[in-house]
């Protein structure tokens, strides 16, 4: 077999391609891809961790430092932000959180198909590095009115990312392959979430340095990371599987090696059988839609729930919300290996679910504030340890549908922007749900997560 001579000609082919017909040509290489090259079973399982490491690694680290704006905006608040821009009034503070939806929402169909379009090692880099600029600016404001602007534009550049990086991960690994994968990139998310809070500690004893306040520097140092990571991902972020057949990365899969992985791929996908698009479809979003509605309540309000209603301390409070998201990703984890071993979504959502139901009547109407703290245990592995399997659930529903009946790149991917999007919604939920204002947590607020 003259291996090097077909990659060759593949090469060839792809370069005379114009750009309106780069995805059905795409799609016929991939269909006749050299199916000769035959790995052993540990070299299969190398090239798949080598996936990992490069991959499912990069995007994790970029994704880490993505929602931390979320978790900025409480530690900011709690920090001293609120008092010293006027923001103590019920509903401001909710507005700077809700605004930032608007375009998060909207934009994810069209910036998920510039990421196809554009190329995900360019494209996400390039929105990494904007949130980052944009989160070094929240730390210079003298009102809260210039944070409404910057939220907008922070919902700007992180619409396409989420999206974006669950769709590439999708195309590189087979349907009962990608929950733990999922995991890994989410979990990352969870832990540095968990830590932001000590980290933020940490950062308010520089207050007064240069004449900025502590919770500034939260904002300054925190973006100035995240600019980091954007140049990070530009040197380790890799394209789609087919295109790495024309233009492979440096120190990543040869060629033969990524016309495995789409061989896989490809007979994975072809054992699903074509079935009408039906309510569960939309179901599996609107469940998405849930989950995230308790997810971004507890990252906008969980460290003022902390300080305000179980009365503790600053830096009490900063510091108690990492046990909670600790054990989000061990059961995270854990629902992941289950999910992808057994073949099994839909239990695991449903004993996350159960688990926020017990954990909100704790937290909300529980004396004893111990027990209400446990609460927040139960909720945060509720609204953040079920993301990754129901990702994975609605991946796989859509999958069939995705996979037999919308050809090419640009529409599966409009169409998943489409409906994971619809956890947008969710935030803007989670954003108005509780009042930042309020000393007690109300029967309305308790019921408005439930709900």
């Amino acid at each position: 077999m003259n291996s090097n001579s077909s990659s060759s000609e593949k090469a060839t082919e792809f370069c005379e391609v114009e750009d309106g017909n780069l995805d059905a040509k795409h799609e016929r290489s991939i269909e006749h891809i050299d199916s000769e090259t035959v790995f052993s079973k540990e070299e299969q399982g190398k090239i798949i961790h080598h996936i990992d490491r490069r991959l499912v690694a990069t995007t994790a680290a970029m994704y880490a430092v993505s929602p931390m704006d979320r978790t900025n905006l409480g530690n900011a608040a709690i920090a001293g932000m609120n008092e010293e821009l006027g923001m103590e009034g019920d509903y401001r503070y909710s507005t700077i959180a809700l605004v930032f939806f608007a375009m998060y929402t909207l934009l994810q169909p069209p910036a998920t198909v510039l990421c196809r379009k554009l190329g995900p090692r360019p494209f996400l880099s390039f929105l990494c590095f904007c949130w980052g600029v944009v989160m070094i600016c929240f730390g210079f404001p003298k009102t809260w009115i210039p944070l409404i602007p910057l939220r907008l534009l922070l919902g700007v550049f992180e619409a396409g990312f989420f999206l974006g990086c669950v769709y590439l991960i999708s195309a590189w690994y087979a349907r009962f392959d990608i929950q733990k994968r999922y995991a890994v990139f989410y979990l990352s998310e969870t832990v540095l979430s968990g830590f932001s809070g000590i980290l933020a500690y940490g950062i308010q004893q520089m207050d007064g340095l240069g004449g900025y306040s502590g919770w500034r520097w939260i904002f300054i140092l925190e973006g100035i990371l995240s600019v980091i990571v954007a140049v990070i991902g530009w040197i380790y972020l890799v394209d789609f599987p087919d295109r790495l057949i024309s233009k492979p990365a440096w120190g990543f899969l040869k060629v033969d090696e990524v016309e495995f992985v789409l061989r896989r791929i490809n007979k994975d996908r072809g054992d699903s059988t074509a079935e009408p698009w039906n309510f569960k479809k939309w179901a599996s979003s609107g469940l998405g839609s849930c989950l995230t509605t308790m997810a971004y309540a507890l990252s906008y309000f969980l460290l003022i729930i902390l300080k305000n209603n179980l009365h503790m301390s600053v830096a009490e409070a900063q510091c108690l919300t990492a046990p909670p998201s600790i054990l989000a990703a061990i059961c995270m984890g854990f629902f992941a290996w289950a999910g992808d071993k057994y073949h099994v979504r839909g239990p695991l959502l449903l004993l996350n679910c159960l688990l926020g139901f017990i954990g909100l009547p704790l937290l909300g109407f529980a004396k004893q504030p111990a027990v209400r703290y446990f609460g927040t245990f139960l909720m945060c592995l509720s609204g953040q340890g079920a993301i990754p399997t129901a990702l994975a659930y609605h991946w796989n529903g859509a999958l069939a549908y995705q996979a037999n009946n919308i050809t090419g790149h640009w529409k599966r991917a409009f169409c998943s922007a489409s409906l994971i999007g619809a956890g947008g919604i969710g935030g803007i939920a989670g954003s108005l749900v509780f009042r930042a204002g309020c000393a007690e947590l109300s029967t309305g607020d308790i019921c408005g997560v439930g709900v």
